[in-house]
């Protein structure tokens, strides 16, 4: 018979349901607790855990046998041979618990040999027709088929394949290695050299140095693979390669990883300023390339290659570098001619002038004499003119300075790779509130002094800042350069002092001029008038020798085009203008300067370097103009006033103490109004009620426009505050900040009770996934339901849902997937219909205006509350309103009200509040007397327009007790006409626009009530 007859003949419904009685439970595990366990301790009749007997397999066999030959169609042989068919069947079956081999070996067999190891171990019976041997081993096959794809899916199977195949694979390099010790063949001893020398490389590069800094507590080193994070790189790329869908020689600014510079260009020359990452690249791409093992680096410092006068040949790099392997010979060059080489020379900038072109033609012969391998070549940015080596195929790349998101990861890292974790936080929100240190912290050797002198402080900055300033400049100026082995490179060697005495005038000239950058043809003769006051410079070469020395060495200074040149942080041109002006006595340039915002952070500086009496001239000034944002930097330069007359200090605390913290929302946009300052005087959470922190968060959330970070840094405070009002607050200012950023730093931990989360845009939207669930949500704008429901983290922990302005809203059954949905809320979604489909839900409260199709309403029998302004045809409430809904709240807008009056109203006996939208006609006596006979009705909510005479036929209802109402609208005679007609009030509530409203001008129409103003 053909196998696909009897596939028809016995389907593998019937094999399956066989096969997986044959054998016991599966177990947890990867089975690797003592050995393999055997076929003959899974089978269901053997062992101890023996379920069937051989009769109950018997009996198995025969069923199948019999269901191939009941199936219709030809019977795939004679009927008289059924038994023994069925019985030879068992046999097979039986034979599996005999079998020494476990379920990895037996699927390693093939279904096909399994079955054939049965056939041998239970051969057909004697005298059976060909088609029942067919049909017996056909079915022992599918059997088989089955057996393996049982064992495939046991728990226990994959991770014993991987043990099988880790062993084998390690038995068979054991081996080969062996071989290979035997019989070496040639380049082992290359092969055997490179096993022992990229290990070195790998470990001797897979750390970071930051020279210069001298702290107690604070490490100097930290693991590369632990603090490195991947800086970009810019640069303008030409031709067919840069440009895929362009023409060739179209230029692009091309912007990348830097740790990819070389996967898109074999030769490629890094530019960057002092501490940009140029040397831990270099230390990144040599380890990476060490542990995979595609190149082999070569990492070449050529500060310490010039040593020796004489560039290395290929045959001497590792000799020159301090490597204590020693290669085989001609190894190197090996490498080199075979392409495989990552060859990283590093620090152009560090060696003399009169040696960079020696070192250029140095390195294009090594070039040209081998093609093929990987070329890179590090420089600060003034060390060679643009261009240097773009006609040898180099393309040119600079670091660009650190982002937000790359200062916070190389924060977490560095003090995860230092074990300070308590300290990691405060000094985020330091670098986010305080923006001179935030622009400090632009790379990675800045960012490592902020955060080793924070953590040498016990988590406090210096006071003032001013230590970290001078911290930072002895660093740069002095110390690393000379920690490194660097010494004078450009015929100008000039000390700490010295440097300072030129950068500080070039730094308060750009300051008076209110810019950031001056032409170089200014600053020469800035230091060339300067040089006689410098002692130390005499004899050093004339004004461009020096300029360009600090160009090339300070990293203060850089040249960002040509011709012109800028400090490389305007915070180091802010404190070291600061720190000329006071040492001239310009207070008077300073006082006249304070009001331009450009100045903050040079007046701050500036008493940071005064003199105590200097500081209290100063300060006094600042109080003398008497503005709100003068007072607040008084306050703000107090941290960098050391020594300081207690009086005055007490006179700018109690000054600014009026100023913060604010009180309400009016001082809270006043306080915002002194600008992002504010932002590092800001108190709280702790210490304030709670009115005064939600003018706080005010405050921050109006500054997290023109300054996100330290807005963010102070709201980010107040998200575990208990009070509604900041809640509130908080989840309202989400579209002044990154979305994704805010979502997880602020919404994510705020309470939720009582608290809706608003999402007006797609990427809000979206942020949902990234939070914990809400309860009470609020979408405005298309979208359709089912993406709703699918960004919706847990939608049935929604109970209170407001949708706004969405035209995709269209059929409701989509929002059953809110199963505990209580309060909905549809605004302007024209499209939407299916009401009746809510009845699912736990629907207590509805409110909506125009929809496509309402009439499912009066499915929703368990509303209590109900908001509705849409126009009903017919006139006539009870034929549209769910008739047994036990409302107790209703709100008739005027499209309803135009239509039905409220005619029909008495078929709600429960209702005890109704809010009726300000009337464009006249509500007879009729409608008035369907209010009046509500026997619970107790709330009246009026907004009725004064010349529409909707009172005129308002009967007296003694039974109310409560009138909302809106007093921009109301007329005197309105007025009096519901004093006279609700003698029974108790209370009056004033939706009042005016703070200034009186409650008398109420009492005179509501005698006997209690006036309550409200402010929406």
């Amino acid at each position: 018979m053909e196998p696909a007859v009897l596939g028809g003949k016995l389907a593998s419904s019937l094999i399956a349901p066989l096969v997986k009685r044959l054998f016991v439970a599966d177990g947890p595990g990867a089975g690797l607790a003592d050995r393999p366990v055997r076929l003959s301790h899974l089978v269901s009749f053997k062992g101890e855990k023996r379920v069937l007997g051989e009769k109950d397999v018997h009996r198995l066999a025969e069923h199948v046998v019999r269901q191939a030959m009941d199936s219709p169609g030809e019977h795939p042989f004679h009927s008289a041979e059924q038994a023994a068919v069925a019985d030879a069947l068992a046999r097979r079956l039986l034979a599996l618990g005999d079998l020494d081999m476990d379920d990895v070996q037996a699927v390693r067999l093939g279904h096909r040999e399994l079955a054939k190891t049965l056939r041998h171990r239970a051969a057909a019976p004697d005298g059976l027709s060909t088609d029942a041997c067919h049909f017996l081993d056909s079915a022992t096959e599918w059997a088989c088929l089955q057996i393996l794809e049982f064992f495939t899916r046991r728990s226990t199977f994959v991770a014993r394949t991987l043990v099988e195949q880790t062993r084998a694979q390690a038995e068979l390099i054991a081996r080969v290695d062996e071989l290979i010790a035997r019989s070496p063949r040639p380049g082992h001893q290359d092969r055997a050299f490179e096993r022992r020398y990229l290990p070195y490389v790998a470990e001797r590069h897979n750390h970071i140095t930051i020279y210069g800094i001298d702290l107690r507590d604070s490490p100097d080193r930290w693991p590369l693979e632990v603090a490195y994070l991947s800086l970009e790189a810019t640069g303008t790329g030409t031709g067919e390669r840069d440009l895929p869908d362009d023409g060739p020689g179209t230029a692009l600014t091309v912007q990348l990883p830097a740790e990819e510079a070389l996967s898109a260009h074999d030769r490629v020359l890094l530019r960057g300023d002092a501490g940009s990452g140029k040397t831990t690249l270099v230390q990144w791409l040599a380890v990476t390339a060490a542990r995979d093992g595609d190149r082999i680096p070569y990492v070449l410092p050529l500060r310490t290659l010039i040593r020796t006068g004489q560039l290395p040949s290929p045959e001497a790099f590792l000799t020159a570098t301090g490597c204590p392997h020693t290669p085989p010979g001609g190894w190197t060059e090996r490498v080199l001619t075979a392409g495989r080489a990552l060859v990283l020379v590093d620090g152009l900038d560090e060696i003399p002038s009169a040696d960079r072109n020696r070192t250029r033609d140095w390195l294009l012969s090594l070039i040209r004499a081998f093609p093929g391998n990987r070329w890179l070549l590090t420089s600060r940015p003034t060390a060679v003119r643009p261009d240097w080596l773009a006609s040898e195929g180099f393309h040119e790349l600079t670091l660009t300075p650190m982002r937000r998101p790359e200062v916070r990861t190389f924060v977490e890292r560095w003090h995860t790779a230092a074990q300070a974790p308590e300290y990691e936080i405060p000094l985020l929100d330091s670098l986010r509130t305080k923006r001179d240190l935030a622009r400090l912290a632009t790379n990675p050797l800045m960012c490592g002094l902020i955060c080793a002198l924070h953590r040498e402080r016990r988590g406090y900055l210096p006071t003032g800042r001013k230590e970290l300033y001078d911290a930072a400049l002895t660093m740069l100026l002095a110390r690393r350069d000379r920690e490194r082995g660097m010494g004078a490179l450009e015929g100008a060697e000039l000390g700490e002092e010295a440097q300072l005495e030129i950068l500080q005038r070039l730094a308060y000239a750009l300051v008076l001029s209110g810019r950031t950058e001056m032409d170089t043809e200014t600053a020469e003769g800035i230091v060339e008038r300067g040089l006689p006051a410098v002692a130390s410079a005499a004899g050093q070469g004339d004004a461009r020798t020096v300029l360009r020395t600090l160009l090339l060495r300070s990293g203060l200074l850089r040249q960002p085009a040509d011709g012109v040149l800028d400090f490389v942080h305007r915070t180091f041109q802010d404190y070291l203008g600061a720190r000329y002006a006071i040492e001239e006595g310009h207070l008077d340039v300073l006082d006249g300067r304070a009001g331009d915002s450009q100045w903050e952070d040079v007046v701050r500086m500036a008493v940071a370097h005064a003199r105590p009496r200097e500081r209290v001239v100063l300060l006094r000034q600042l109080l003398a103009r008497d503005e709100p944002r003068l007072t607040l930097l008084a306050l703000a330069c107090l941290e960098h006033a050391t020594a300081l007359d207690p009086g005055v200090r007490a006179e700018v605390e109690e000054r600014a103490a009026a100023l913060i913290p604010p009180c309400s929302t009016e001082e809270a946009h006043t306080l915002a109004g002194a600008g992002p300052l504010v932002l590092e005087l800001l108190p709280g959470p702790e210490g304030l009620t709670s009115g005064e922190a939600a003018a706080v968060t005010v405050t921050a959330s109006v500054l997290g426009t023109e300054e996100p970070d330290g807005a963010l840094a102070v709201l980010r405070r107040f998200r575990g505050h208990h009070s509604l009002g900041v809640r509130r607050q908080l989840a309202g200012t989400w579209d002044r900040f990154d979305t994704r950023e805010y979502a997880v730093e602020v919404l994510d931990h705020l309470l939720r009770d009582g608290l809706f989360v608003g999402c007006d845009s797609p990427e809000q939207l979206a942020a949902l996934r990234l939070m914990r669930p809400w309860h009470r949500l609020s979408i405005t704008g298309a979208h359709p339901l089912d993406e709703i429901v699918e960004a919706v983290v847990a939608p049935g922990a929604v109970e209170v849902l407001t949708l706004r302005d969405n035209q995709d809203a269209e059929d409701l059954h989509g929002l059953r997937a809110f199963t505990s949905l209580n309060r909905l809320s549809l605004h302007t979604c024209l499209g939407a219909r299916n009401l009746g489909s809510l009845s699912a839900l736990p629907l207590t409260d509805l409110t909506f205006d125009e929809i496509d199709d309402p009439s499912g309403l009066r499915a929703l029998h368990g509303l209590n509350r109900l908001s509705v302004d849409h126009p009903f045809p017919g006139g006539h409430l009870p034929d549209h309103l769910p008739l047994d809904a036990p409302l107790e709240y209703l709100y008739l807008g005027p499209e309803t009200l135009a239509t039905t009056g409220l005619r029909g109203l008495e078929q709600w006996p429960t209702l005890s509040t109704l809010s009726l939208a300000r009337l464009h006609g006249t509500l007879d006596d009729g409608d008035w007397q369907q209010v009046k006979d509500l026997p619970a009705l107790r709330n009246l909510v009026l907004s009725i327009s004064a010349t529409s005479h909707a009172l005129d036929a308002m009967p007296e209802l003694p039974a109310i007790e409560s009138l909302r109402l809106p007093d921009r609208i109301l007329s005197q005679e309105d007025l009096h006409t519901l004093g006279s007609r609700l003698p029974g009030l108790r209370t009056v509530t004033i939706n009042s626009y005016d703070s200034t409203a009186a409650r008398g001008t109420y009492n005179a129409f509501f005698p006997g009530a209690n006036i309550a103003l409200y402010q929406p």
